[in-house]
């Protein structure tokens, strides 16, 4: 918390810290699979949007609450379609689509809900991942992936460049993309990504559709 008692970008984890530099203050956001609302809260109340959130666990959704934040429990596989096309002005889905059953499903309706959409995730790719599977022989446990392969809640990992893919198949034009390492910093996604499938733990995308 800073001084004042506000949430402080500090605090965030690496990932949703990029994610609040890339929202506008005042803007009408849903944060699907919120988590225990750090983010959504830092939104509503240092950027002022007007936040709303969906969370699959009732155990965050009563951290939200408790947080004063409007969250609803729901599920992104089943849930979106029941939202208006448009309503919101950001959508965002941060550490949560490989661990969606549909993940195209899920990315068209962030696409469809959202005037733009932000999506983040770890990325398979990564050279230790490789490494792992290589040498040992085994399904690998990073840093972005610390679970082992039979209690992971990621059911349809991705590399950045599959994720580039299914963007283009979306029809999403990507307005602005990040890397994500394993200290926190973000560096630019050029569109030649083989670099940062290789060497990036994570990416971020904010996207519009075509």
């Amino acid at each position: 918390m800073t001084r004042a008692g506000l949430p402080s970008r500090a605090d965030l984890r690496p990932d949703l810290a990029a994610i609040a530099d890339m929202i506008p203050e005042g803007t009408r956001v849903l944060d699907i699979g919120c988590g225990d609302g750090a983010l959504l809260e830092y939104l509503v109340k240092v950027k002022q949007v007007d936040g709303r959130g969906l969370e699959l666990i009732q155990t965050n959704v009563n951290q939200c609450v408790a947080r004063g934040l409007s969250v609803v429990q729901g599920d992104a596989d089943t849930d979106l379609s029941e939202y208006p096309s448009g309503i919101f002005d950001i959508v965002i889905l941060s550490q949560t689509i490989q661990a969606t059953w549909q993940p195209e499903y899920v990315l068209n309706e962030l696409l469809r809900i959202g005037k733009r959409s932000i999506v983040s995730f770890p990325n398979f790719g990564h050279w230790r991942v490789r490494a792992s599977l290589v040498l040992k022989g085994r399904m690998p446990v990073t840093r972005a992936l610390d679970h082992t392969w039979y209690d992971t809640p990621n059911i349809h990992l991705c590399t950045i460049s599959d994720f580039l893919a299914l963007a283009k198949k979306s029809g999403a034009r990507i307005e602005k993309a990040q890397t994500l390492d394993g200290d926190g910093h973000t560096r630019s996604l050029r569109a030649e990504a083989w670099k940062a499938n290789i060497f990036a733990e994570g990416a971020i995308f904010l996207m519009a559709k075509n």
